[in-house]
């Protein structure tokens, strides 16, 4: 049985989910500044979306949805 968090992302891919996640950590400072929920939400988006950049691996993927990247 496969690892739960076995790569399965390319560099492109960890480099667009970093950028991304780079976004929504800057975002949520902004949100934060209108509603704790905005602000959160998007730390959390953020965090997790470092997490996968991190780590190689992809959620949706894993779910088997194909993606591009």
């Amino acid at each position: 049985m496969k690892s739960l968090f076995t790569p399965n992302i390319s560099p492109a891919g960890r480099w667009l989910r970093g950028l991304g996640a780079g976004a929504a950590l800057a975002g949520a400072w902004f949100g934060f500044q209108q509603s704790w929920w905005l602000g959160g939400g998007l730390l959390l988006a953020g965090g997790f979306m470092l997490f996968e950049a991190l780590r190689g691996w992809c959620a949706l993927r894993a779910c088997g949805i194909k993606t591009k990247w």
